[in-house]
């Protein structure tokens, strides 16, 4: 027989058998949880079946209701998206790298991080090559591991195959780049989403990782695209030994007006990058240009006896035409200093030089007897080389304690000076091609009477076209700031600079960057610089060379 239902709140019914012990009751309390369906009450009773249970089982007045922790959506975020940059770079480091053959040679690529862009390529053992192509948070490392015999042997053996080769080095490029896209977009995806798992250790934040660093990946992307410079290769930065690509590859008018032989000679430089690093002492010397001057700007050498042999080596290699000096030759300018200048006459080049504020008029007299010197003051103008340069000396001596500096005024009578005698020169039909001062101040006095005016005194460089027209370029220091340099953190640079004048109008067309580094430092950087004006599609670079037998063939 059926056994009637009874109700959850009615208390047990009696044993069928004798002897048989009634159920005991259960206990409850928050710490059972669920128990048959039903949520347990407050203080370990049940909720009655009349009354309706609240959502959630607990009321909200309830003592016993935990309180949930108040969610963080920024931290999680900034989390979110440390985890994705930290998992991007590790994948980029690990995974973000392709083999390519490019030319001859046979080379890896790879995306790295970097504040500044670019694109730099590394040819052991010769040192490194740097572009600015872009400018985005990634930056293109490419390494040339090696030369393939087979492939190099082909170009030697069919010399006509350099025509193509502009193209096949197109080619393999792009192939290359498009890989390394590729590559790196599963790099990153795959070391966030990696680290992720090992942060969140659930997969829909490990994968909201993944996508993140992929997002930032194409945004770094599309900022590179952006902001492509297809001119950088123009402007090459080099290091190590490849500082004699210059006297190799030649002028940046004849990378502009000849590329076909800048390509025979690029090609060349490729094939026999071994023989170059064997043979590197016996490079030949810069090739020079009919149409070109060479003119190398020194400045505030302050005694330091290793400029004369920088000097000089740059005298030889780019086969310099003319030396300009800016001043700050001496330290003290005492009479003890003078024997430091014996070196000036045996530089190879004739040396023009200005008063800087710590040369003295013992030091410039000292300069004035010596031969293949020619120093200029007063806006005194001379004839070098086919160029007109006229210089105006500092009128501030500073070692000298016993005179107060007259400061910029000073600086800018001087400037007026050798302006004035620039309006004279062009009055009388014959205009000054380069205007010198020690100070700044002082040379942005010739400001549209030179296209060019040198100075110095700052100790860095810098180069900018004043309101007038007139290019100021302002040296740093050849010596390295002298007995100064030990002074700071790291030692000053020492630097220097070579400037190449169309022969015919006497215009700069381009410059060299010459950096070393400073006591104690072994490292050498060249930097090519072209004015716009003399930028491809610029007049200069539109511009025919004159056939031979024309005056600007004839040395001025």
């Amino acid at each position: 027989m059926a056994r009637p239902a009874r109700s959850r709140t009615s208390p047990p019914e009696p044993p069928d058998r004798p002897g048989a012990r009634l159920p005991r009751p259960r206990r409850h309390g928050l710490r059972n949880g669920l128990r048959g369906g039903r949520r347990n009450g407050p203080a370990g009773r049940r909720w009655p079946a009349a009354i309706p249970r609240p959502p959630g089982g607990l009321r909200p007045t309830d003592p016993a209701l935990p309180l949930a922790p108040p969610p963080r959506p920024y931290a999680r975020a900034l989390g979110l998206a440390a985890v994705s940059l930290l998992g991007a770079w590790l994948g980029l480091l690990v995974l973000g790298g392709v083999r390519a053959p490019v030319g001859p040679m046979d080379t890896s690529m790879a995306l790295r991080p970097s504040l500044t862009g670019g694109t730099r390529i590394t040819v052991p053992p010769l040192g490194d090559l740097e572009l600015d192509s872009h400018r985005a948070p990634v930056r293109v490392d490419v390494d040339v591991d090696r030369l393939d015999p087979a492939r190099s042997a082909a170009l030697v053996d069919h010399p006509e195959r350099f025509a193509g080769l502009q193209g096949q080095v197109t080619h393999d490029v792009l192939r290359g780049a498009a890989g390394l896209a590729v590559t790196s977009c599963a790099a990153v995806a795959g070391g966030a989403t990696a680290l992720g798992l090992a942060v969140y250790r659930r997969p829909r934040p490990a994968l909201a990782a993944g996508g993140l660093a992929l997002a930032l990946l194409a945004a770094s992307g599309a900022a590179a695209y952006a902001t492509w410079n297809p001119k950088s290769v123009l402007e090459p930065r080099f290091s190590g030994l490849l500082t004699s690509a210059p006297s190799v590859v030649g002028t940046a008018r004849g990378i502009v007006s000849e590329f076909g032989v800048y390509q025979q000679e690029l090609a060349r430089l490729v094939t026999n990058v071994s023989k170059l690093y064997d043979t590197v002492s016996a490079l030949p010397a810069y090739r020079p240009d009919p149409t070109t001057l060479r003119v190398l700007h020194v400045s505030d050498i302050h005694l330091n006896p290793a400029a004369w042999h920088l000097i000089a080596s740059l005298v030889r290699q780019y086969r310099i035409d003319v030396v300009i000096d800016t001043g700050d030759t001496m330290d003290h300018g005492s009479t003890a200093e003078n024997r430091f200048l014996d070196p000036v006459s045996t530089l190879g080049a004739p040396y023009v030089w200005v008063r800087g504020n710590h040369d003295s008029g013992a030091t410039q007299r000292a300069l004035s007897g010596r031969p293949h010197v020619t120093v200029l003051d007063g806006g005194r103008v001379t004839r070098v080389a086919g160029l007109r340069i006229a210089g105006v000396g500092d009128p501030q001596f500073t070692p000298d304690r016993s005179v107060a500096p007259a400061g910029d005024a000073a600086e800018r009578a001087a400037g007026g000076r050798l302006a004035e005698a620039l309006r004279t020169e062009r009055l009388a039909g014959t205009p000054v091609d380069i205007a010198l001062a020690h100070e700044p101040a002082a040379a942005e006095q010739a400001d549209g009477l030179v296209p060019l005016a040198l100075a110095g005194h700052l100790h860095h460089r810098e180069t900018r076209t004043l309101p007038g027209g007139t290019r100021l370029m302002i040296e740093g220091s050849t010596g390295g700031g002298g007995l100064r340099a030990v002074q700071g953190k790291e030692p000053a640079p020492v630097q220097a600079s070579v400037l190449y004048l169309d022969r015919a109008t006497r215009h700069l067309q381009a410059w060299d960057e010459i950096t070393l580094g400073g006591l104690g430092l072994a490292r050498a950087e060249v930097s090519r610089h072209l004015p716009r004006e003399n930028a491809p599609g610029g007049p200069a670079a539109t511009r025919s060379p004159a056939p031979p037998g024309t005056p600007s063939d004839r040395a001025g």
